[in-house]
């Protein structure tokens, strides 16, 4: 549920036509971030004990909690619009003559410049809280949760690296692609339950989220529009209602949180349920895009996705220690005034993201960008993305791996991003990945 854009597929500042343009995704993404956002002020309780701060998760505390996550797990339909962006934008790249390493830079510079300054504010804040002492166990459990988003740098930046080869097998064998993937979850999820190495399942990193992204390329190809609303209503309450076997005879969690990392089979079923639902509710959402004020309000906020996903929870626990200084300002975590007091405190952290995008927000724009490396750079830039994320994953985030991540990833800006022009090339504008197609 923590997670999806995450990075934009159209500029701004470029001509779109509306018409052409599915609203209704772009709709669908925002309300992903602005939930998953809601759900982790909902997961972060800081409190005083006996012995000092106690950070606790209220929202997990819940009887009601883990059925909950099987309706708003949402992360498998942020990777669902992906996809479907993915393609577009991928079309549209292949139409002009572009590459699959004209691509891949594209899309790993809009996770890298964003993340960047991201993971600087980690080494500083992380090594100035270590150099004054903090508890080391308190500063351990804190920057643990606030780099539990970081997961989906990995998933994302890996889905994107396989586009160019996902597409041509999508074109190509699209139901074989999706047997072969759906082959590989059941085959990883099966050796890391019956071995008991939860490293096993990083594995689903490929095929769990790529999966879910060939749904998203099957929903660009028209393929749910094709269905009767009946057929979809079907779909979905049947994918939906394979979790009860799985968590009632198989090894899967109810709680759809803790099987998101490593991500396993039931993400799979959601994400199919998901997208029949996203269909049948397209006249609705297009309605409300058809007003000017939903308009303005998902275009501004699509703007600064990146940095919403990003910065959120740093926001949300700065601002739990701070109300922790003034008296009155930070009820028990978990009691009714608690609850109550989430509802201004969501709107002060969207206030205080906005305001820092006017900061960090630079680092989310499209810019204009050297010639396309060799592909064997944009590998290695792919890699310097990808790597990282996934190690924070395995063994979470810590000062060596801030740093680590903040060096990969400025390594990985400036190779894709300033590679010397060859003899009569020019510099790409990032606004010429534009689609008329909603973003990822």
């Amino acid at each position: 549920m923590s997670g999806v854009s995450i990075p934009r597929d159209v500029d701004s500042s470029s001509s779109i036509d509306l018409s052409t343009r599915d609203l209704t995704l772009d709709l669908a993404r925002v309300f992903c971030v602005l939930l998953v956002i809601v759900v982790h002020l909902l997961e972060v309780g800081v409190g005083a004990g006996p012995h000092g701060l106690v950070v606790t998760r209220p929202l997990e505390q819940q009887w009601w909690f883990n059925g909950v996550t099987w309706v708003f797990q949402i992360m498998p339909l942020f990777f669902v619009v992906g996809g479907f962006a993915s393609l577009t934008a991928w079309r549209s790249r292949r139409r002009r003559g572009g590459s699959a390493a004209d691509y891949v830079k594209t899309r790993m510079l809009r996770l890298a410049q964003p993340a960047f300054p991201l993971f600087v504010f980690y080494v500083v804040a992380v090594g100035a809280a270590t150099l004054i002492g903090i508890d080391p166990q308190l500063l351990g459990t804190v920057v643990l949760g606030a780099g539990s988003p970081l997961w989906f740098l990995a998933a994302y930046g890996l889905c994107q690296a396989m586009v160019p080869f996902a597409a041509h097998w999508h074109a190509r064998s699209p139901k074989l692609i999706l047997l072969a993937l759906l082959a590989g979850a059941i085959i990883v999820d099966a050796a890391r339950f019956s071995t008991g190495v939860d490293a096993i399942g990083l594995l689903n990193l490929l095929f769990v989220w790529v999966l879910i992204q060939q749904i998203g390329f099957w929903y660009a190809d028209g393929w749910f529009d094709r269905r009767p609303w009946w057929q979809l209503v079907l779909i979905a309450l049947g994918s939906w209602a394979t979790l009860f076997p799985m968590v009632i005879w198989g090894p899967y969690s109810p709680d759809l949180l803790s099987d998101l990392n490593p991500p396993t089979l039931p993400l799979i079923a959601i994400g199919l349920s998901q997208a029949c639902v996203l269909r049948l509710l397209r006249p609705a959402l297009a309605a409300v895009m058809r007003t000017r004020a939903a308009r303005a309000t998902v275009f501004l906020v699509s703007s600064r996705l990146m940095t919403l996903y990003l910065w959120h929870l740093p926001i949300i626990i700065v601002l739990a220690g701070i109300a922790l200084l003034i008296p009155g300002a930070g009820p028990e975590p978990g009691t009714a005034a608690w609850w109550w007091s989430r509802i201004p405190v969501y709107a002060i952290v969207l206030a205080l993201l906005f305001a820092l995008s006017l900061l960090v927000g630079r680092w989310e724009q499209p810019r204009e960008i050297g010639p396309t490396p060799p592909q064997g750079v944009v590998v290695l830039a792919s890699a310097l993305t990808i790597v990282p994320p996934v190690l924070i994953i395995e063994f979470f985030l810590d000062l060596k791996l801030a740093i680590l991540s903040a060096v990969c990833f400025g390594i990985a800006i400036l190779l894709l991003g300033r590679w010397p022009a060859a003899a009569g090339s020019r510099a790409e504008p990032a606004s010429s990945t534009a689609s008329k197609s909603a973003t990822a």
